[in-house]
């Protein structure tokens, strides 16, 4: 499995929207994103801090069902 390298908020959603996930709301600094699939909603939460935490980001993945190493290859 690749390394992921940290990345920033702004990055991580960029990656998500290219995956086909639809930036839904924002509430303070917490970027609400939704993908529909043929089953069901998928939906994650993304901080837009500077610099997220490797277990931060792959928190995000688990909650959007991607393997981080198709994640790597979209950055």
């Amino acid at each position: 499995m690749p390394k992921l390298k940290k990345i920033s908020g702004e990055e991580a959603i960029r990656a998500l929207v290219r995956l086909g996930f639809i930036r839904i709301r924002q509430r303070g600094s917490h970027v609400i994103l939704k993908k529909q699939t043929n089953v069901e909603y998928i939906g994650c939460v993304v901080p837009l801090h500077k610099e997220l935490k490797i277990g931060t980001l792959l928190g995000i993945l688990k909650q959007a069902k991607i393997d981080p190493e198709d994640f790597s290859k979209l950055l």
